[in-house]
């Protein structure tokens, strides 16, 4: 996200951390709908290390949808 520090609207804690989902095999990978055979995209996720509210979710590579 930005450089602004957040704060988690679910518990007030100003820890996060980020996490991924999907990668180099596939699983997990955002991918076109009319692209059957593309590799797709990793989710990135922006998260409170105390409670785990998600404070944002990105598309690693945005680029492959273009």
């Amino acid at each position: 996200m930005e450089d602004k520090k957040l704060v988690c609207k679910s518990c007030g804690s100003d820890s996060f951390t980020i996490g991924q989902v999907g990668g180099d095999f596939n699983q997990g990978n955002v991918r076109p709908i009319d692209s059957v055979f593309s590799v797709g995209s990793p989710f990135i996720f922006n998260f409170c290390k105390d409670c785990g509210e998600v404070a944002s979710i990105k598309v690693e590579k945005p680029q492959y949808f273009k």
